[in-house]
């Protein structure tokens, strides 16, 4: 095979020269890219805490603190503009070019193994080596286990009587969904005070003023079943303008526990979880617990899909109201290539660590059955 790989090289007019193909401008950053995989896999999560976590990331947190916190609108525009332009100037540079086709072809294969390897580069630089830090569980002192049939029916009886009392503390508590005028006229500020206070109280600092901005048009992230996304480039946290107002807070929580230095998809969940329910405010405490409950229902609902249904129609109205509420809202924005999607995002998350892939996001069902019964 490494035979038939330099071959191809040649042919295609590439540095034939050993020093100059392993050491032009190029290939640096190919090396480079391959360098971080290695180290972010292999490096020991005490020396990942110790080092990035809580050294080099909170550098980078007040980088971005003074670069774009204080500008009213979502960095990932920006970037996005800088890649097409970028892009149509390789694209203007490919067709003016005066090679021959293989020529250019050749040079164009390297120069997009150059971009991917300094992709991969600064994302694990700027975040992504948070996927190897102390798990939050170990900090916490709990130990999450995935749960019986019959330990998750108790746990959405249990879950489903604290909804059921947090949504009559509400100031108006119809059998209709839950009003939009109960939500901060900043939800974003509400929660990350809400998350600061959580991470704190826990041992874990929140350096610079994190963001978790709102993109448009509405289902941009959710037509990929996508609530949210963090990107390490601008260091932001970003949320889908098509969201449901019950969804919102606990979303913005989720992106900014991501801005904080957490890469687990199930711990940002809990990390939310835990903003919400230990809120002072009724509204984000429901909001907590109903999200909660839906991750729970979910699961019991996987394993015993008649039990769940017979639970289901006993439900109270209003509960049933706002899951409808928020189900209907989703269903304005379609799945596009969603086997795509999965295989792409799974992909991902195991090149990470995360073994589990995308059922990483359920974990948060283990983390606070154990959390509340510590």
């Amino acid at each position: 095979m490494p035979g038939v790989f330099f071959k191809i090289l040649k042919q295609t007019a590439l540095p034939v020269n050993y020093r100059q193909l392993f050491f032009n401008q190029k290939a640096v950053w190919i090396w480079l890219g391959v360098l971080t995989i290695v180290v972010g896999n292999l490096a020991p999560a005490e020396v990942v805490e110790r080092s990035y976590s809580r050294g080099i990331f909170v550098v980078v947190r007040w980088f971005f603190t003074g670069l774009n916190s204080w500008w009213p609108f979502a960095s990932a525009y920006v970037l996005f503009f800088l890649l097409a332009g970028w892009a149509a100037w390789r694209l203007r540079s490919f067709f003016k070019s005066d090679l021959t086709w293989r020529k250019r072809l050749g040079r164009a294969a390297l120069s997009l193994l150059a971009f991917a390897g300094g992709v991969v580069f600064f994302f694990q630089l700027l975040w992504g080596f948070n996927y190897g830090r102390v798990l939050l569980e170990e900090k916490l002192g709990i130990s999450p286990r995935p749960l019986t049939v019959s330990e998750l029916r108790d746990e959405l009886l249990a879950v489903t009587t604290e909804v059921l009392q947090h949504r009559a503390g509400l100031p108006e508590a119809p059998d209709s969904t839950v009003a939009m005028q109960h939500i901060s006229p900043n939800p974003e500020a509400r929660m990350r005070a809400a998350l600061g206070k959580v991470l704190r109280a826990h041992g874990y600092a929140m350096p610079g003023k994190v963001r978790a901005r709102t993109l448009r048009p509405k289902g941009v992230l959710l037509h990929i079943s996508t609530a949210g996304v963090y990107i390490p480039f601008v260091g932001e946290g970003n949320v889908d303008a098509g969201l449901h107002h019950l969804q919102l807070p606990f979303v913005l929580a989720h992106e900014l526990s991501h801005a904080c230095g957490f890469g687990d998809e199930g711990t940002c969940n809990f990390l939310a979880y835990l903003a919400c329910t230990e809120s002072d405010e009724p509204y984000l405490q429901y909001i907590g617990h109903l999200y909660y409950w839906r991750y729970v229902a979910s699961e019991y609902r996987s394993f015993d899909p008649e039990g769940y249904e017979k639970f289901k129609e006993v439900l109270p109205y209003g509960i049933r109201a706002d899951v409808r509420a928020i189900n209907r809202e989703m269903d304005k924005y379609p799945d596009i290539l969603p086997e795509l999607r999965d295989a792409a995002y799974n992909t991902y998350l195991h090149s990470q660590g995360i073994e589990e892939g995308m059922k990483n996001y359920d974990r948060v069902v283990m983390l606070v059955h154990a959390w509340r019964r510590r």
